[in-house]
């Protein structure tokens, strides 16, 4: 069965291999692994975005990011999601974006939703669409279990990365490394407290969005911690970072939130580098402390473990990411879904 999927982007964010966002990454990733199959992939995306198969372009927006740059975004995606559905034989409308219910399809669309941030992000009556057709996922247990239950949703599917490409092999070198958006739920600050307290150098890649909250957290909490030994990187693009992420003693996750998946702790493990993370959201269900890095509840605890990583196997990291991480199973699994999704549609008495 050969499928047409629309995927809708973040309108805020470019899609692409370098993209710095999870969700920007992971329909990156779909929407190659849909060309290769076969299928007609789609992409509504900011125009400076890079797809494999078709891109629905919408405006890219530059300089601060206020509520009247999201409303405007948001009226371009609903028209070019609208066109599109007018134009192609749309089996399934996949969205990305933690916005989603600004821009959904004309009903009757069969429409699946992967929730890539915290159920608290969403507004209410987000997560339980009145709206036929619809259905909801989360990408790990941890985030699933504190979702609404309802017909709309359905079991996780887990955030694979590509581990084929991210077997280099580097001699590891004496710093920690930490990729992320810059903001505060990322805990960047706490990361470079640890380090001081481990005597490490620690590099810090990622990009400050122009989000006013974002720019006060980097100016206020992430600057004035950065010295010599701690640096700034800016964001970095697949190759520079697989090399970091091999080269690294360990990569640290002080996330502050109980996020739905570490894509970097993901990549780092697949690069055969340890993590060392707080024990929050899914990160437990990513690490097996003591085999593949630790899990830690503060600082204080975080440094300990930075200097106790570099006694872990790198094997047993790769192993894992092998087994459990890899695109191949996530995108099979989303295959799964789509064929099935789409012959519900098809079905009169599943319209609801």
């Amino acid at each position: 069965m050969t499928l047409t999927v629309l995927s809708v982007a973040y309108p805020l964010a470019p899609v692409g291999q370098d993209a710095v966002g999870g969700a920007e990454q992971m329909l990156s990733h779909l929407d190659h692994a849909l060309v290769q199959a076969g299928h007609r992939s789609l992409v509504v995306a900011s125009e400076i975005s890079q797809v494999a198969g078709g891109l629905i372009a919408t405006p890219a927006e530059f300089g601060p990011l206020d509520d009247g740059v999201r409303e405007r975004a948001w009226a371009r995606h609903r028209e070019a999601i609208a066109s599109a559905v007018a134009r192609f034989p749309i089996d399934l409308v996949h969205i990305h974006g933690h916005d989603f219910h600004g821009y959904l399809p004309p009903d009757g669309v069969p429409t699946l939703v992967t929730l890539h941030v915290p159920h608290f992000w969403y507004p209410p009556g987000a997560l339980t669409p009145a709206r036929p057709r619809t259905w909801l996922h989360g990408v790990s247990w941890s985030q699933h279990r504190e979702l609404p239950p309802g017909p709309w949703l359905l079991p996780p599917i887990e955030n694979g990365v590509p581990v084929a490409a991210l077997e280099a092999r580097h001699a590891k070198r004496p710093f920690a490394l930490m990729l992320a958006r810059i903001c505060p739920e990322k805990g960047i600050h706490l990361a470079i407290e640890a380090a001081k307290q481990a005597g490490i150098t620690l590099l810090i890649a990622g990009s400050v969005y122009e989000y006013p909250e974002h720019r006060r957290y980097f100016r206020e909490e992430v600057e004035p911690r950065l010295d010599a030994r701690r640096r700034f990187l800016g964001p970095v693009g697949f190759r520079r970072k697989r090399r970091l992420l091999t080269a690294a003693q360990c990569v640290l996750v002080p996330s502050l939130v109980p996020e739905t998946s570490s894509l970097v702790a993901r990549e780092a493990l697949a690069c055969g580098t340890p993590v060392v993370a707080f024990r929050c959201g899914p990160l437990p269900e990513t690490i097996q402390d003591g085999v593949t890095g630790f899990l830690v509840d503060n600082a204080e605890e975080m440094a300990d473990a930075i200097r106790r990583a570099p006694s872990l196997d790198p094997e047993a990291c790769r192993r894992v990411a092998r087994e459990r991480f890899s695109l191949e199973r996530m995108a099979g699994r989303y295959f799964d879904i789509y064929r099935e999704l789409a012959a519900r549609a098809r079905t009169p008495e599943m319209l609801a």
